[in-house]
């Protein structure tokens, strides 16, 4: 077996491409040969320091909701499992109309199942880090609001989950750090539109903590708040991807309808393939980052992690908007239709794919080309352009020592009272084997980075332009409409191009290890990654929910 493992620091995956696989018929689901794929070698995911939280419990998350669970009882779940579980939005909206389930019935069902598998049980995942306390009463108010007719979109009265640097009122924001155990903020841009259009914040989701931008050698996943967050398609045996770790989780084990991460560079791509969900990375701009704990205004954007492609158009949609906060938001002519969209589900004819050569050898891959050749699509065998992207790790340095304090000045609760980077590593030091067992490498890297304003700016443009190098010279040379390529594998490059990317399932290796199918394509060419991805997903039908979980 040929691996290529590329840390990107935001994630650390192990890249796998096997030999000499036989191509299974598209319409099943997929598997790497036995031979091909032994064991997970590269990392005993198994030797955590730290398992479950030393700083957060179960009755802690619970004290505020356990009377209102009161009367939502075993025989309840069972009875609407049937409704929700692996629904899209418009069934359960649909279910909801014909009078089958409302929308309190659907936020208790969610409730009971995170406060049955999530935490403190052999199933635990540690994929939610926080409940909305008053997630009950939203949820009564959305079922008299429908009956008064005002349902405003199609994500009206849906229960989402939030990544935990993000935030959102009535809870704390916490990066999964201890440091921010009492930021309880107003909501971010992102949330503020998702509210307007009806959703329901469910809660807040663990991350790989300070999103895997603090530790250096922990595992993705872990933070000092949530603990470790683990993988339901193997638990502390397939890694979870990272930061946005506890969101991919999350929407896999079915304990939302939807979720919400961010990404710098990997950071949504990687948990959604790990997890076997959908995971868009847009344009960077295209969504607000305004009230979301940063590390590069550069880079970082917020993104949508479902089950299916139709409820990341959905969930796209009701997060769109301009934010004058924010420096880099976007205003389109596709203003609020994304989930209009007219999917195709007749073919790709036409449509010119660059497939990267060296990734010819996964055979999931391969049988992904397969699907989309079947649908009409052109695919063209390329190289990698041989481009680096020097600096990337300054970038983020240098972009963390600006724009970390700003949120805290900005965004953060008054009492917060740390101003740097160097604030948080004094903290974390006070009692280290709580708040930063795995160390602070990154964190220090950050605070000793020095760079004149010249030279930081020389940093931004060569990166962008590298990057764009990366697409665009086998974009021309090919005519070219997009790329394909496996997980988070290209997530760097797209970052610095800042070019959208999403992955979709498309089978499980021989251990059930997830992988994805990852679109990208050039800036602003989000309808087109979202229709390709909609006729990859049901030509394919890759996805099935983790086993121990339904």
């Amino acid at each position: 077996m040929k691996k290529y493992i590329i840390h990107l620091i935001i994630i650390l995956v192990v890249l796998s491409s096997c030999k000499n696989n036989k191509q299974s018929n598209s319409n099943e689901i997929v598997k790497e040969s036995e031979t091909d794929l032994s064991a997970i070698e590269t990392k005993d995911f198994r030797d955590f320091k730290v398992l479950d939280s030393k700083y957060l419990k179960n009755n802690v998350i619970w004290s505020d909701l356990n009377k209102s669970l009161e009367d939502f009882e075993q025989e309840d779940y069972e009875a609407l499992k049937p409704l929700i579980l692996e629904q899209e939005i418009a069934r359960l909206q649909k279910h909801i109309i014909s009078g089958k389930l409302t929308y309190l019935k659907l936020t208790k069902f969610y409730l009971f199942r995170i406060r049955k598998y999530d935490r403190e049980n052999k199933l635990s995942l540690n994929s939610v880090i926080a409940i909305n306390p008053n997630v009950i009463e939203e949820a009564k108010s959305k079922d008299q609001e429908f009956l008064n007719k005002k349902l405003k979109h199609p994500v009206f009265g849906m229960p989402i989950l939030l990544k935990d640097n993000i935030n959102a009122s009535g809870m704390p924001t916490t990066a999964g750090a201890i440091a921010l155990a009492n930021n309880v903020t107003d909501d971010a841009f992102v949330v503020k539109k998702l509210k307007e259009s009806g959703a329901i914040i469910l809660g807040k989701a663990n991350l790989s903590e300070w999103a895997y931008f603090f530790c250096g050698e922990c595992p993705s996943g872990y933070s000092a708040v949530g603990g470790q967050t683990l993988n339901p398609y193997g638990r502390r045996v397939i890694d979870t991807g990272g930061s946005s770790s506890g969101s991919g989780v999350s929407v896999a084990a079915n304990f939302c309808v939807a979720a919400v991460g961010s990404e710098t560079a990997g950071s949504i791509l990687s948990p959604a393939s790990q997890n076997s969900v959908v995971g868009l990375k847009p344009t960077i701009g295209l969504l607000s980052r305004s009230g979301i704990i940063p590390i590069s205004s550069t880079l970082d954007t917020s993104g949508p992690i479902t089950k299916n492609v139709t409820d990341n158009a959905i969930m796209l949609d009701a997060m769109f908007g301009n934010d004058i906060r924010d420096n880099k938001s976007i205003v389109t002519k596709w203003s609020n239709n994304y989930y209009k969209i007219n999917f195709n589900n007749s073919n790709l004819k036409g449509k010119r794919f660059g497939a990267y050569k060296r990734l010819l050898e996964d055979s999931l891959y391969v049988n992904a080309i397969k699907v989309l050749k079947e649908k009409g699509a052109i695919i063209v065998e390329i190289e990698e352009p041989k481009v680096e992207l020097p600096d990337f790790v300054r970038l983020l340095n240098l972009d963390m020592q600006e724009d970390l304090p700003k949120y805290l000045s900005d965004f953060a609760n008054s009492n917060i009272t740390f101003k740097s980077v160097e604030d948080i590593i004094n903290y974390n030091n006070q009692d280290s084997l709580l708040r930063s067992p795995y160390g602070q490498a990154l964190f220090k890297g950050v605070a000793e980075d020095k760079s004149s304003v010249e030279e930081f700016s020389k940093i931004k443009t060569k990166l962008k332009k590298n990057g764009e190098q990366f697409f665009n010279i086998p974009m021309k040379a090919n005519n070219l409409d997009g790329f394909l390529s496996i997980n988070n594998y290209h997530a760097a490059s797209a970052a610095v191009a800042e070019y959208p990317a999403m992955t979709v399932p498309m089978g499980y290796t021989s251990v059930g290890e997830p992988k994805g199918i990852t679109f990208i394509a050039s800036p602003l060419k989000e309808l087109d990654i979202l229709n390709w991805a909609y006729i990859y997903e049901q030509a394919s039908k890759a996805r099935i929910a983790p086993s121990n979980y339904n």
